[in-house]
């Protein structure tokens, strides 16, 4: 099993700022690999972990133990930070942080069916309590609908021919694992996508993924609560694995930060825009190639830093 490593950890901590006082929060605590980083440097401080994912909660709590004193675990969703914070006595945080990828453990338990390289269930819930999984989406939801994750999720070229053999493969019996998936996808792609480098399932199961989760909607929810419960000068730090969540993230940062409608001739704003966020470097950042070498799933990882303004 490939040890899980956490994806530009140096440069998350300086990003976060991180002080042995202040108040933090991992809203996807995974393994607890960063989490454990910002615990050590805390001392009357406090870090708040929150996943979705049992299996991390439970995993964290061992690898944090040591600094249970400084720690508090919650199984919950990003999404609802303000309600948990709010649960915890925490009104304001100095920094978050969240890596929206999958984890390691994550794809190399086969039964939870994320990976396209092993044949298992069709599951893909992040939260194993939830009620909609990866079955349900290929088995029951319309062509048309299957076709539009696929391209806008998935960014799928062939988005059209995949949900059509989808539609037809469920007609003659319902589709239960991964491996039954991944060949439907390849037998709707011509033979020049199958020669790629990338693996002709990897776009789909990105797609079918993101649809369980609902984890475009949950970003934005995420993002909207960060900003309202960090304080003037905490920094936002988000990971991102591809160009559609990294350009969501981009995207929420430049509205809060230039959001004015005015028109450009008007010497002062009358729109009355408020800049909430100011981002701290205006380009993503990306892993060194050293981090990439040890730790090949970092290479589409890209990093957005954004700090709280005053108001």
């Amino acid at each position: 099993m490939m040890k899980h490593v956490p994806v530009l950890l140096n440069e998350c901590l300086e990003a976060l700022h991180v002080r042995s006082d202040g108040i933090y929060v991992d809203g996807t605590l995974g393994r607890a690999g960063h989490a454990l980083e910002i615990a050590r440097r805390l001392t009357t401080g406090r870090l708040v972990g929150i996943d979705r994912d049992v299996a991390a909660i439970e995993a964290a709590g061992q690898r944090l133990a040591p600094f249970s004193d400084r720690v508090s675990l919650v199984h919950g969703n990003f999404r609802d930070i303000g309600a948990i914070l709010d649960r915890l006595g925490i009104d304001h945080a100095d920094g978050m942080l969240f890596d929206l990828g999958v984890s390691s453990p994550q794809l190399e338990d086969a039964e939870r069916g994320f990976s396209y390289m092993q044949d298992a269930p069709l599951d893909m819930r992040m939260d194993r309590n939830a009620a909609l999984t990866a079955r349900e989406v290929l088995n029951t939801w319309p062509e048309d609908r299957l076709k539009q994750i696929l391209f806008e999720y998935g960014e799928e070229r062939y988005a059209p021919r995949i949900a059509r053999a989808i539609s037809a493969a469920r007609t003659a019996r319902q589709i239960e694992t991964t491996g039954e998936l991944v060949d439907i996808i390849k037998s709707a792609m011509p033979g020049s996508a199958l020669r790629e480098k990338q693996h002709p399932a990897k776009r789909s199961f990105q797609a079918i993924r993101i649809a369980v989760n609902d984890e475009l909607g949950a970003v934005e929810d995420m993002l909207e609560a960060a900003v309202e419960r960090l304080c003037p000068g905490g920094r936002l730090a988000v990971i991102s694995f591809h160009s559609l969540e990294d350009r969501l993230v981009k995207n929420a940062i430049q509205r809060r930060e230039r959001g004015c409608t005015c028109p450009r001739d008007f010497p002062v704003c009358v729109c009355g825009f408020q800049p909430t966020l100011r981002a701290v470097t205006r380009k993503a950042i990306a892993p060194s190639e050293q981090e990439i070498e040890i730790n090949p799933r970092a290479r589409s990882a890209k990093l957005r830093v954004a700090e709280k303004m005053q108001t």
